[in-house]
C-alpha cells in the first residue's frame, strides 16, 4: 500500500510527509544537540548519535504502520513532528505524537494547528476509528492542546514516570471518528 503524501500551509509553516531526503537536516536542525526540555517533556533520552537519527528516521519512511509528518517554519527550517505510529489496520486505532523541538517555537498556536491537520488525515484521508495518546503531567501546555482540539482524558497511570527527582503521571488520552465528525460538524455550523 503506498503511503498519502500531504501537505497543509498556514502563516508561512508547512505541514508535510517526511522523505527520505529530509533525513540530514531532520538530525542536524533538531538533534545536534536536542534541546534538554524536548528530552524532559517526551522522556526521551538526552542526546543521540547521528546514525542513531538518520537510521530511525529513514526506517520511518518505509514503515506502513506509521505516518511521519514535519513541521517546517517560514525560512525552511524543520521544527517538529506530528507522528500516527503504530497503526492496527484492522482495529483502525493508532497512536499519536507530536514534537516541537524548539521552545521559540511553542506558544504559537503551531501546535495546536499542526494537531488539527493530523486528526484531519487520520480520520478522513486513512479512515481511523481511534486515536490515542499519552502525556505526562508535568506537561500542561500539551495536555491543553490536546483537550483543545477535542482529546478526551481516559485514565491516568499515577506516578509512572520521573520528572527529575520527582514522580509524574502518564495521562491517556484519545479522540474517536464520531467525536471528530461532530466536531467538525460544530465548527461549520
Amino acid at each position: 500500500m503506498e503511503k498519502v503524501k500531504t501537505f497543509w500551509e498556514k502563516d508561512g509553516y508547512v505541514l508535510r510527509s517526511a522523505c527520505r531526503e529530509d533525513a540530514e537536516n531532520y538530525y542536524q536542525q533538531n538533534f545536534n544537540p536536542l534541546e534538554p526540555e524536548v528530552s524532559r517533556l517526551t522522556g526521551c533520552k538526552p542526546t543521540f548519535t547521528h546514525d542513531e537519527v538518520v537510521n530511525f528516521f529513514l526506517s520511518c519512511i518505509d514503515d506502513e504502520g506509521r505516518y511521519d509528518f514535519l513541521i517546517i517554519d517560514p525560512e525552511g527550517n524543520i521544527i517538529g513532528e506530528s507522528v500516527i505510529n503504530e497503526i492496527d489496520w484492522n482495529l483502525r486505532s493508532a497512536n499519536f505524537r507530536i514534537g516541537i523541538f524548539h521552545s521559540n517555537a511553542c506558544g504559537k498556536g503551531i501546535g495546536t494547528w499542526v494537531i488539527r491537520m493530523t486528526l484531519g488525515f487520520a480520520f478522513e484521508q486513512i479512515c481511523l476509528h481511534r486515536l490515542e495518546l499519552d502525556v505526562f503531567s508535568f506537561n500542561p501546555r500539551a495536555e491543553k492542546a490536546y483537550l483543545k482540539v477535542g482529546f478526551k482524558r481516559e485514565g491516568v497511570l499515577r506516578d509512572a514516570v520521573k520528572d527529575g527527582d520527582t514522580y509524574g503521571d502518564d495521562i491517556l488520552m484519545a479522540m474517536l471518528e464520531d467525536e471528530w465528525r461532530e466536531l467538525q460538524k460544530n465548527m461549520i455550523s
